[in-house]
């Protein structure tokens, strides 16, 4: 059977390093669109959907966030397997009927998460390493919604139907995380310094298990895939 066709839609305003990762740990070939820049598929011609983190909230007013909810929203209706990251967590929440807000914090660095099991975290262990750096969360799964995984700062992952939303970054590598934890300059000096102290090889390798998320959601669109064309 052919390889996948995923559309990698691109919410990061161009960010040098988010195009390369999912390029690195997707075992599909991607259709890639600069969303954040309007640009989005003219079909579903898809064998599933990658949404990516980003800069933006999902609430804010700009004019390219309402078409990417609508489009997640459609794609959802018939029937794409849909995997949103961080941010796009959070759009296919809004597509799915959820409400995304701000947090009274700003969760970043290595955090342990707990998942509740299901097909994405397969091979996964139940308490887990990942990368966070979020300032709004899922306040509410949208209705019918399965809680997968979350920690004290709240919902990190849901399914409803074919598509599934994670809050944090398993396809970050260590670059990243540095790069986009200088970037926080709000946060101060102080916990700028902690944060990064904190990256390294001994978390890096412990965040490095959710990566096998991705091949989890590959080897799903594949059996959507197969069922559709049985």
């Amino acid at each position: 059977m052919s390889r996948l066709r995923f559309a990698l839609l691109d919410a990061s305003h161009n960010d040098e390093s988010t195009r390369r990762n999912f390029r690195r740990e997707l075992d599909a070939d991607l259709a890639e669109f600069d969303a954040s820049g309007g640009d989005l598929p003219s079909s579903f011609d898809f064998d599933g959907v990658v949404v990516t983190g980003s800069r933006a909230s999902v609430y804010w007013d700009e004019a390219w966030i309402p078409p990417l909810v609508d489009w997640i929203a459609e794609a959802a209706a018939r029937g794409l397997p849909i995997l949103g990251v961080c941010y796009g967590h959070q759009v296919v929440a809004e597509a799915l009927g959820g409400r995304v807000a701000g947090m009274d914090d700003f969760e970043i660095g290595y955090r342990e998460v707990r998942h509740r099991g299901g097909e994405l975290f397969e091979g996964i262990d139940e308490t887990f390493t990942v990368f966070t750096t979020h300032g709004d969360t899922v306040a509410q799964l949208p209705p019918g919604a399965e809680l997968l995984a979350d920690n004290e700062h709240g919902v990190h992952a849901f399914r409803k139907g074919h598509a599934f939303g994670v809050q944090f970054h398993p396809e970050y590598d260590a670059e990243t995380a540095e790069r986009v934890t200088r970037s926080k300059e709000f946060l101060g000096e102080e916990r700028i310094r902690r944060v990064l102290d904190g990256i390294d090889e001994e978390n890096y390798a412990a965040a490095c298990e959710a990566k096998a998320l991705f091949d989890n959601f590959v080897a799903y669109a594949e059996r959507v895939r197969a069922e559709a064309t049985a």
